[in-house]
């Protein structure tokens, strides 16, 4: 049906992708329109299904997930796309979100909520596993550099807002945004908006709600 949420499944183990499916479909509102197994694959199924969800296992043979992510987000610019890993490492996280994923969730979690996640990033939510979240005893340390105003804004940049959105939410002009931005970013020493996101959601400087 038109208005079910569409879900590509990228994963190199039959059994997997097969566990996923079953998942999913359990749900009436999704459907499995289909799966690839390699990177070209998903690049190539992406581009002529064009499903709403793209679920993407991080490790693929061939082509890698998070670089068939980039090139399918090169094609299809509006695409989402889900990241499955085994791996929680700070350049693996930031990687995937740099080539364009939405999501990134540890396929090791303990209760893999997925139909969740699938549904928040369609929405266009940013859902990272809660295990990739360390809010430690720098916290306080680390906040205390950001005006409130600032950690505000950054709420909102996290949750993949424009300058001009997050402008007429706040009620200031995009150029205020723009310059609370690029204070955050010299503040806490980084130049790039998904290494910001990654930096504020493992120091607890925003929560994941």
């Amino acid at each position: 049906m038109a208005d079910k949420l569409t879900v590509l499944l990228v994963d190199d183990h039959a059994l997997v992708r097969k566990g996923f499916r079953r998942m999913l479909e359990d749900d009436a509102a999704i459907s499995v329109v289909g799966e690839a197994s390699e990177g070209h694959e998903a690049v190539r199924l992406a581009l002529e299904l064009k499903p709403k969800v793209i679920v993407m296992d991080c490790a693929l043979p061939g082509m890698s997930g998070i670089d068939a992510t980039r090139r399918i987000r090169e094609k299809m610019p509006g695409a989402t796309v889900l990241m499955l890993s085994m791996h929680s490492e700070d350049t693996l996280v930031r990687q995937a979100l740099e080539a364009g994923a939405r999501g990134y969730i540890l396929k090791n979690a303990m209760e893999l909520d997925l139909v969740s996640a699938i549904k928040r990033v369609a929405q266009g939510h940013l859902v990272l596993d809660p295990q990739l979240a360390k809010p430690g005893a720098l916290k306080g340390e680390r906040a205390s550099g950001l005006t409130p105003r600032e950690l505000e804004i950054l709420r909102h940049i996290v949750a993949g807002k424009s300058n001009k959105e997050i402008a007429a939410e706040l009620g200031l002009s995009a150029n205020t945004v723009g310059v609370h931005r690029a204070n955050i970013m010299d503040t806490l020493g980084i130049h790039k908006t998904a290494e910001l996101v990654v930096y504020a959601i493992r120091n607890g400087l925003v929560s994941l709600t």
